[in-house]
């Protein structure tokens, strides 16, 4: 990316992706969802077109781009009414970690189907009693006899569990149970004895489902620790920033979407004698949401950026400003939409009821906007912590 401008291969990937995502569209979406089906056809071709293993090294079966392409990818599918929840998850976190931390044999043995998208991991940090406090986490894991591990605890709110193979689960070591979090990985199979998951019902219009997880005494092979125990927080936070810079893509291209529907209602739509778009009343707030999104697209690429070119920590800051611009610019702009369309905006044919909790979800997670304030405030401005 050179002077704010993307290059003309990433360009040529929204197109086609956008051409993709323009196949299925938002009926498509909205039906699986009402239907309780997945978007499995979508995926699979994403797989086989290269595009879920876009940021994939290429010996691995990828296509050896970087975040900002996955994250184009990420943002083309929603703005065409088909948004793919679990490429946050499953080739953003999940594959980064094993590209960065994992041995040969399980780069090999993980990679390829995450770049295909034959193979679907989900990925499991957050707890019920921890929140928003991540150094809570108790979820463990204990050393067997046989070199294994031992993996008891919960997790909450884990998406598209019952899509996955696996789950990149966040625990503690035995001797790590209290003090900062000293983050072990482990990749559990969903058909590991022990492990179940539990639905939670939720008021989102989406084929991906939300779970909480129970590991009772999970035993697990050694080979399942993906990098070291003793690797620290660097090896979960290279996940984490590419989270938020993908959850702001998810973001951003449902917020494009929603204008794009407003926009053209207030062109068509008359009242009176002139389409209602004319009126300032209508015309300035979808101008504000037009800015508003590009700032919020733009962070997010120069987020990218500055993880593509190893600068963490600027790219923790810049990935957790693009998320806070992108949740706050689609849950305005969503707003905006439904007032455009009058009464019509809450009328399921017109699409846009269905983003209200979508699109305020943003606001949530993978961060909570809460959060982001507070990283901004302690690390960018150096105010002292209140917790």
């Amino acid at each position: 990316m050179n002077n704010f401008t993307e290059t003309e291969e990433r360009l040529a990937l929204r197109k086609a992706v956008s051409d993709l995502g323009k196949k299925f569209g938002r009926d498509y979406f909205e039906q699986a969802a009402k239907h309780g089906r997945k978007t499995t056809e979508l995926w699979e071709e994403a797989g086989k077109l290269g595009y879920l293993g876009v940021a994939v090294p290429e010996e691995f079966g990828g296509g050896g781009g970087d975040i900002g392409d996955l994250a184009a990818v990420c943002e083309e599918l929603a703005a065409a009414g088909s948004p793919l929840l679990l490429m946050v998850v499953s080739p953003a976190i999940v594959g980064t970690i094993i590209a960065q931390f994992g041995t040969q044999e399980q780069k090999e043995r993980w990679l390829p189907g995450l770049a295909d998208g034959t193979s679907t991991f989900a990925f499991g940090i957050t707890e019920p009693d921890a929140g928003s406090n991540s150094h809570k986490i108790i979820t463990t894991a204990y050393r067997t006899d046989d070199g294994g591990w031992r993996l008891t605890g919960t997790k909450t709110y884990i998406s598209g569990v019952d899509e996955a193979s696996h789950v990149l689960v966040v625990a503690r070591t035995e001797d790590a149970k209290t003090g900062n979090l000293k983050p072990a990985l482990f990749l559990v199979p969903v058909d590991s004895k022990g492990f179940t998951h539990q639905e939670i019902d939720m008021g989102l219009t989406s084929p991906e489902k939300q779970f909480t997880l129970f590991f009772d005494d999970v035993l697990l092979p050694a080979d399942t620790l993906i990098g070291s125990e003793d690797a620290g927080i660097d090896q979960l936070f290279a996940g984490l920033n590419p989270e938020r810079i993908m959850g702001a893509s998810f973001a951003t291209g449902t917020a494009r979407l929603a204008l794009a529907k407003a926009t053209e209602y207030a062109k068509d739509r008359q009242v009176w004698k002139a389409p209602i778009g004319s009126h300032q009343a209508i015309a300035h707030p979808l101008a504000e949401s037009y800015i508003e999104i590009e700032m919020a697209r733009l962070m997010t690429q120069k987020a990218a950026a500055l993880y593509v070119a190893g600068d963490f920590m600027a790219a923790g800051e810049a990935a957790n400003m693009a998320k806070y611009a992108a949740g706050e610019a689609v849950c305005n702009v969503v707003d905006r939409a439904i007032q455009t369309h009058g009464g019509n905006g809450l009328a399921n044919e017109y699409g846009l009821v269905q983003m209200l909790a979508g699109s305020r979800l943003s606001r949530i997670a993978p961060v909570s906007k809460e959060m982001v304030l507070n990283f901004i405030a302690q690390f960018s401005l150096g105010l002292p912590k209140s917790y």
